[in-house]
């Protein structure tokens, strides 16, 4: 067997690269913990030297990442540098705070001393998908090396250069050899992994059915795992929203990665007094985008990331337009080689179209008209997932409550489009997953909180 990194842009072969064999991933595994025996007594200040050093490193090879992002997945180079931007800062975040985060926490019983300590798991099984090949990777590298733990990865098949750079960014940095390995296997041989009793736990970004499927195997080894799953993420504009800034801020949040992005706008819900309007800009902004080679540094869409993800979001814009929607801009596939999809805008969705109910994994935006407030909030809520979402008034009092009361997601913005942010905690609820990366909350999902009590 082989995987195969092929250009989205061009449709041409990249390199081929050999699946590692069952006796392969069991000695990275077998290398991995043995590297964590020594690595979980290694104090935070020396960890803490390490990864700024990865970090140095991302930061002085960022052309080269993003170009080598740009070749494997398609990521037009400005947003390739500003996640590898984002992974250096990621780095240097857990590096500062790590030991602050995992401190002895004590409390007051009638012990002579009673306190929580934070240990290391040992070796975490990472499932990485390959819409931000570098990033998604970090966020869950940084914490959990700092935490004392040691990782292996199981990339998405289609970005192994990108998985192997990772992997050689934390050896050049002076990392113990083994500590951080990158296993290129398909999804049949995640299983086995799981099982190794010396992986301790699992932690998965990517699809609905992956995660299930990897939850499956986690619960029937009894190891925890972590799960950030998809998104509809609901945009809420009120009639006092500021209508540049909100149209301005979807814009960017529907095409951020050419639009494949779980935390991306997707569904936006406009109160009718503003729905004309707001449609009208809206869709100005999105046909002013350029869309083409990902190398060039004007483009603002590449290519999606393989052929069939483009034809798959393709059918839900066709199903959609079936079941009434309005094409108000792009929905044709272009001519011509790679995996090409125009910013689109479809108005007038509603219930049983795949753009209201699905997951539109690309630069499809979908409008959804409501009568006021309440139903904008009843529309925004109405969906399997529970990413992110955000809320655009005049009334920033106004905008808090719905954020903190009534929108039903894992990371609420008000007047602002959802990302994420070392500083906090990032995660879904509903099938959009379970538990928290980032944060003082990320670090602690892989580590044993141990009661210690002494008389």
């Amino acid at each position: 067997m082989s995987i195969e990194a092929v250009n989205p842009a061009t449709g041409e072969s990249l390199r081929t690269y050999e699946e590692m064999s069952p006796a392969e991933v069991e000695s990275i595994v077998a290398a991995a913990h043995e590297a964590w025996l020594d690595w979980r007594r290694v104090p935070f200040a020396d960890r803490a030297e390490l990864m700024i050093g990865a970090a140095d490193l991302l930061r002085q090879h960022r052309g080269d990442y993003a170009g080598l992002m740009a070749d494997e997945m398609g990521k037009p180079l400005a947003g390739g540098r500003s996640e590898v931007d984002k992974c250096a800062w990621v780095c240097d975040y857990y590096a500062e705070r790590a030991e602050e985060f995992l401190a002895p926490v004590s409390i007051e019983t009638d012990a002579s001393e009673s306190f929580v300590g934070h240990q290391p798991l040992g070796v975490i099984l990472a499932i990485m998908p390959w819409n931000f090949p570098f990033w998604q990777v970090f966020r869950f590298a940084a914490p959990g090396l700092m935490a004392g733990n040691a990782a292996v990865l199981k990339h998405a098949s289609n970005v192994p250069g990108c998985a192997l750079a990772i992997e050689t960014v934390f050896r050049e940095a002076g990392f113990p050899e083994g500590l951080f390995r990158s296993l290129l296997i398909g999804s049949g041989a995640v299983e086995a992994v799981i099982e190794d009793p010396r992986v301790r736990a699992v932690t998965l970004t990517g699809s609905g059915p992956a995660g299930r499927a990897v939850a499956a195997a986690a619960g029937k080894a009894l190891k925890k795992s972590v799960l950030e799953l998809g998104g509809s993420d609901p945009y809420v504009i009120l009639e006092d929203a500021d209508l540049g800034h909100a149209v301005q801020a979807c814009v960017t949040s529907r095409l951020i990665n050419s639009g494949q992005s779980c935390i991306a706008a997707k569904r936006f819900v406009v109160v009718e007094a503003r729905r004309r309007e707001f449609e009208e800009r809206f869709v100005e902004m999105m046909g002013a985008k350029k869309m083409g080679d990902p190398h060039d540094g004007h483009t603002d869409v590449g290519p999606q990331a393989r052929p069939d993800l483009r034809d798959q979001l393709h059918a839900q814009v066709e199903r959609s337009i079936e079941r009434g929607a309005r094409c108000a801009l792009g929905g044709e596939i272009p001519p011509g080689p790679g995996a090409f999809y125009p910013p689109t805008v479809l108005c007038d969705v509603g219930p049983g179209m795949p753009a209201y109910d699905e997951e539109l994994f690309g630069p499809v935006a979908a409008i959804i008209g409501a009568a006021d407030e309440a139903a904008a909030i009843e529309i925004a809520n109405d969906s399997p997932f529970g990413l992110g979402a955000a809320v655009f008034t005049a009334d920033a009092e106004r905008g808090r409550r719905i954020a903190a009361e009534e929108l039903q997601a894992g990371c609420c913005f008000v007047n602002d489009f959802v990302r994420s942010d070392p500083r906090l905690p990032f995660g879904g609820i509903k099938e959009s997953g379970y538990g928290r990366e980032l944060s003082r909350l990320g670090i602690h999902e892989f580590v044993n909180a141990k009661t210690v009590w002494v008389r």
